[in-house]
């Protein structure tokens, strides 16, 4: 069987084919576009230049300056640019008109197109170097590590939890019991994910004690609730993270083959089911930000989150949508701060009325 992203792919095509191009995206009026981002594994780095090998081949080559925020399991200097390890950069416009050339680029909303190119004039915002996230039910805890099940789609892991760091994830996870959820930010190391801080708070309940919707709850046409991500970096593999931009999607359709888990609990926000390869447009109301993004996996594990996000204002409660790495960083989210509010809706097909 191909990959869910491949097989979204596919799926979205023939969609097209049938129902006709989406009418203009449906991106709400006045939302700014994503910003760039490129992937990759460090090859090289300098105070000036950072190089990355993308999967597939070649480098990308990006500016980087005194400006330049470096992340590495908390701020971080240029010492931690290892070659091996992975990276994740978000860019801004620089004045130095060599800023971002190099032989290609990968990922990141609103692709990378000016990386590569003459004249580019991007440099390296922020850096994210071997960030990963574990997010799940906890099977079962150790004196420094937690047993965590994240999912049909995504496995169990194995999450350490230095002595450095459990105090903070205790002040936002006070349960680290079996049967609770856990949700926290790692840096990637030989032996697995170690956590670093908590991604979000830890809900109360039980991960099987989630209340559902009332069956008769209205489904709106825009979701409002939390944005996180999910994935990152592992530094036991040499793959750079995931370039793709998509989302996973908390109720995508169990039927035939749409994608979605049989055993996916419902959440606690009335969704409309979704197959993979559907796009939504996902909302930053926080940075204001917006785009199109292609639904590549079911998100099992955020279904069972009705926490909220105040990024800039409390969100309701639920977890609306995850993004990848790369879809998160683009609309305008910190990776290491976990979520944004979001707004989420189904993008039209063709001839068919959007509105916020």
């Amino acid at each position: 069987m191909p990959p869910p992203h491949r097989r979204g792919a596919n799926r979205r095509r023939y969609r097209t084919a049938v129902l006709g191009a989406s009418a203009g995206g449906g991106i709400p009026d006045g939302a700014g576009r994503p910003l760039r981002v490129v992937t990759g594994i460090v090859l090289d780095a300098s105070p000036h230049l950072l190089v990355l090998g993308a999967p597939g081949g070649g480098e990308t080559r990006v500016a980087m300056s005194e400006s330049t925020a470096i992340w590495h399991g908390g701020r971080a200097g240029l010492a931690v640019l290892r070659p091996g390890r992975p990276a994740i950069v978000r860019l801004k416009p620089t004045n130095c008109a060599g800023g971002a050339e190099g032989a290609g680029g990968a990922g990141g909303l609103g692709d990378a197109e000016g990386v590569g190119r003459v004249g580019s004039v991007f440099g390296a915002d922020r850096v994210w170097v071997g960030i990963s996230r574990v997010t799940g039910t906890i099977l079962a805890c150790g004196r420094d590590a937690v047993d965590v099940d994240m999912g049909p789609h995504r496995g169990r892991t194995r999450v350490a939890i230095p002595p450095n760091a459990l105090e903070r994830v205790l002040v936002r996870h006070p349960r680290l019991e079996p049967g609770y959820l856990i949700d926290v930010i790692c840096v990637g190391s030989p032996d697995g994910p170690r956590a670093v801080r908590p991604g979000t708070s830890q809900p109360g309940y039980r991960a099987d004690d989630l209340a559902a919707p009332e069956v008769t709850a209205p489904v709106p046409e825009v979701l409002r609730g939390t944005a996180t991500w999910f994935g990152g970096a592992d530094e036991r593999g040499t793959d750079a993270p995931d370039p793709t931009d998509g989302a996973a999607y908390p109720a995508v359709d169990p039927e035939g083959d749409a994608g979605g888990c049989a055993d996916a609990p419902s959440g606690c926000v009335a969704f409309p089911y979704l197959s993979i390869g559907s796009e939504i447009v996902v909302h930053n109301e926080c940075g204001g930000r917006a785009a199109a993004v292609p639904v590549v996996e079911c998100g099992c594990a955020a279904a069972r989150f009705c926490d909220r996000c105040a990024d800039c204002d409390a969100t309701p409660r639920g977890r609306i949508v995850e993004l990848t790495p790369a879809a998160f960083a683009g609309l305008g989210g910190d990776l290491e701060s976990g979520c944004f509010n979001a707004a989420v809706r189904p993008v039209g097909t063709a001839g068919r009325a959007v509105s916020w």
